[in-house]
């Protein structure tokens, strides 16, 4: 959270049971869902018989070696998720459930909070400073400095931004009572959802098929940097990321990025209503609804490629 405080964090993650680890099919224009249909089998031996509600899901692979690891070194657990799942499968479509995983992400919040380095290798507490020679700009304009900060990432594998001071603080006021939200990132099959989780002026992401299969081994896969040390002088603040390059491409992650600007940054009530929704109304979330505000914007436009 930007402002800190001792207020536990409420997290809400959706679970659909259509999605079995973060998939969501979805017909275009029509946005009518694709139920897989595949019946769930009781699993005793799991080096011989199938997990349909895994391996149909066309991210499966992706994710396979990874899955592979909990379903050989852990049995009891992995058949425990996979109950759950079934579990999910009684429940309305559409809706949100908040308990299963408020403990993990509050754990992996703290850990963000106090350690020397993020998960999945990612750098910790980095400054300005540390990306920039802050001295070289202290003359610069905003547009100047804008120009230095998109010329130093241009040959990089990653993204960056220049946001204005006023919608970075309205960003950050709304983190402070949403601190998460799910972002649907579209694919080839339809969108996979990935959890969006604010930790300081960070912005942790991590695919909810991860979250499900791994659990508290879940990593980031991207990092959104936000540096607020020109905020009040220049009226900008600069952002970077780094990225897990095996699961997402850079045009994935602006896509993302976006969206954090479209639901947190926007000045239009009903869009933010969904976040609010979300982290707290989670029964009355309804995924369709970010969905269609995406697709209505265009920002997931040029995503689906990887």
């Amino acid at each position: 959270m930007c402002d800190g405080g001792d207020e536990v964090m409420a997290v809400a993650v959706l679970q659909l049971h259509c999605l079995y680890r973060g998939l969501l099919a979805v017909r275009r224009p029509a946005l009518s869902c694709v139920l897989p249909g595949a019946a769930w089998r009781s699993l005793r031996v799991f080096s011989v018989r199938k997990a349909p509600e895994l391996e149909d899901n066309p991210f499966y692979a992706k994710y396979e070696e990874k899955i592979r690891q909990l379903r050989s070194a852990k049995p009891q657990e992995f058949q425990a998720r996979l109950e759950k799942t079934v579990a999910l499968k009684k429940e309305p479509i559409g809706q949100s459930r908040q308990g299963d995983f408020i403990q993990l992400m509050e754990q992996q919040a703290e850990q963000l909070g106090s350690g020397a380095s993020g998960p999945g290798g990612f750098t910790k507490n980095k400054t300005l400073a540390s990306v920039l020679n802050v001295d070289l700009i202290k003359e610069k304009t905003a547009e100047e400095i804008g120009e230095i900060w998109r010329q130093h990432f241009r040959a990089k594998d990653t993204i960056c931004a220049i946001i204005p001071a006023e919608t970075f603080e309205q960003m950050c006021q709304r983190a402070a009572s949403c601190p998460t939200f799910l972002y649907p990132l579209p694919r080839h099959e339809g969108y996979e959802f990935f959890v969006g989780q604010w930790s300081g002026h960070e912005l942790h992401f991590t695919s909810l098929i991860n979250i499900q299969t791994r659990a508290d081994k879940a990593p980031s896969q991207l990092v959104l940097y936000h540096y607020p040390e020109l905020q009040e002088d220049k009226g900008i603040v600069l952002m970077t990321a780094e990225m897990d390059a095996t699961t997402l491409s850079p045009a994935q992650a602006q896509c993302l990025a976006n969206q954090v600007q479209l639901f947190y940054g926007t000045q239009r009530q009903e869009t933010f209503s969904l976040v609010e929704t979300f982290n707290h109304q989670p029964a009355d979330f309804k995924h369709m609804s970010v969905i269609a505000e995406l697709e209505q914007t265009g920002v997931g436009m040029g995503a689906q490629a990887k």
